[in-house]
Parts: C-alpha cells; structure tokens; sequence
C-alpha cells in the first residue's frame, strides 16, 4: 500500500524518485488496465530504475477503459467536458480525502493561506455540468475561505462587477479564478483597476470563442483587469493535483509532481530540458488511479522543473504509440 503522507512528504529530488519508483511498482501490481500497457511494452519493476524510465500511459485510456488501482469503494467520479455526442474522460476517485490534500496543500505551498482571500469563481461552462474536479476545488476554496462575499458566478456580470470594485475599495485580498471565454466577457463589459486581485485563468475556450494564444489572451486580461499578471491553473479531470502559474505562463509543480517532455515522433522516448515535446505527466497524489499520463499538450520544461504550455497535438492523438487497444 502507498501511504499518503509520504507523498505529501516529499522534500527532495531524491524522496520524489524513491516515492515514484515505489508508485509505479505498486500500480504495475494492482492496475490491470496500467499493467497490460506495461506489458504490451515489456516494461516491468525489474527494468525501472529511474523516472525516465516508466511508461506514460495515454490519457485517451480514461475515456474507454476504468484506470483504478485500488478495490475500495468509488466515491465520487470526475468527467471531462466534451460536445455533445463525443467521448468523455472518467476518472474514477476511491479516496477523495487524498485529492482534498493535494488541493489545499499546492494552494498553500503557492499562494499561502485560503483564508486570507476572498475566492470568486466564474466557472459557467463547468458549473452547467456535472463531475467537474475544478468545480470541486472551487467549491472547497470558497467554502474554507470564510469570507461572506465568496461564491460562484454563473451570468450575472453586473453583480461580479460590483462586488469587484466594492472588494477593491475595501483593499481586500480576492483570488478571482475564471474560465477564458467567461473573463474576456467581463473585461469587454467593465474595465477594471485591480490592485488587490489575482486573476487566474483556468484555460477553456471550448469553442465559445476564437482560440487565442496564451500570450495575446494575457494581454487583454491584464489590460482589462489593470493588472500587472495574469495566474493560470493546470490541472485535467485525470489527475488529483494542479501546477500553478504566477505570471509569463510559467508553471511550478507541487514537490508531489512533475513535468517530462516525449518525442512527437516517439512516444516512448524521453526528452532533454528546453525541448518542446508532447508533456507527460507524474502526479503522486493519484496512486489510487494511474501517477504516470501521456497527456495531449504539447510544452517545454525547463531546467529547474518549471513547464509552459504551447498547444495541443493537431488531431488529438498522440503519435508513436499504437497500443490503444487493449
């Protein structure tokens, strides 16, 4: 079994390799779905010796197949969003207590106490589904904050505004935590001279606007807010943690995870720092499910663990690993 608390440990290079050696054995044991890719790849414990060297396993396997690797009782079931007709991501969560964790300790380790903010969410495009973890998250933050003014918005931009600007007047500290499409709404309906709040978007324009690069959609928002940085959460419904960027959509990972990059033409292959590459992911904190994901994103890591993003693979498929169907 994998005790929680010393994922949540991890101090060091060295407890982050120990840690995920010893995951990646424990769900090569007790994750069917993990074990016959491995297997597919004749990978075993016996051939793993360092994190470069695990299998990744496509995140398109959370659409098709149950990616579990424990037997205890399902407590809640995450869902990605999707259009009508396709085909959504389910991560199957047995111990929500351990995304709880993961949540409130990357929140602190980044941005300090959830109490001191007064936490806005503009989320519509989640809060008009179920099974959304960002919702949940949310939920949670707005709850611990203790703060009377915090809540979700769903269309009413006056009443945002105003509490913005009241919130402001009032020199209070507000975490604001948007979708794309919903923030550029309100900064076309208000321009705002923000001093007191971290604006942070959560990425999704899911067809509800033109897609904008990452750095001509920051500098609206950063117009339209006053504000000298846009934040950015990085989180998927197939993980239990978030990297957060502070601005220059920079992403720093919690001690519990970490960023790779793979070859496009390989998916098997392991990158050098400050190449781009398709983005693997190791995410400790989900040892119930699966730590190690090929996801769709395509990035560079730097040389001191920090990650940007700079698109998607065209057709959403990721090329060099035709195992799909097991």
């Amino acid at each position: 079994m994998i005790n929680p608390s010393d994922i949540f440990k991890i101090d060091s290079a060295e407890a982050f390799e120990k840690n995920a050696l010893q995951v990646f054995k424990f769900q090569f044991e007790n994750n069917s779905v993990y074990r016959s890719f491995c297997d597919l790849l004749y990978k075993n414990p016996s051939d793993i010796h360092r994190v470069e060297d695990i299998p990744f396993l496509p995140i398109q396997f959370f659409k098709s197949h149950d990616v579990l690797s424990s037997t205890a009782a399902i407590q809640k079931i995450f869902t990605s969003s999707g259009t009508t007709g396709q085909t959504t991501s389910k991560h199957l969560v047995t111990d929500l207590s351990v995304y709880e964790r993961s949540y409130e300790a990357a929140f602190k380790q980044f941005y300090g106490a959830i109490e001191d903010y007064v936490v806005l969410a503009l989320l519509p495009s989640y809060l008009e589904r179920d099974g959304s973890s960002l919702i949940y998250m949310a939920d949670a933050f707005i709850k611990q904050s203790q703060q009377p003014e915090s809540g979700f918005y769903l269309h009413d931009l006056e009443a945002l505004k105003n509490t913005l600007l009241k919130l402001e007047s009032e020199n209070r500290k507000v975490l604001f935590i948007g979708v794309s499409f919903a923030l550029l709404d309100l900064v076309e309906f208000h321009e705002f001279q923000l001093k007191n709040t971290i604006i942070m978007e959560t990425g999704g324009m899911k067809g509800r606007r033109k897609e904008l690069i990452r750095n001509e959609l920051h500098d609206i928002l950063k117009k339209g807010f006053g504000v000298p940085e846009i934040h950015s959460e990085y989180g998927m419904t197939e993980l239990l943690s978030q990297a957060y960027s502070l601005g220059h959509g920079v992403f720093k990972c919690p001690a519990w995870m970490r960023v790779l990059t793979r070859d496009t033409e390989d998916a098997l292959t392991i990158q050098a720092t400050n190449k781009t590459g398709g983005l693997n992911i190791i995410d400790l904190a989900n040892f119930n499910s699966c730590s190690f994901i090929a996801t769709q994103d395509l990035g560079k890591v730097h040389d001191n663990g920090t990650f940007e993003i700079i698109g998607r693979f065209d057709n959403s498929d990721i090329r060099g690993c035709n195992l799909m169907a097991l």
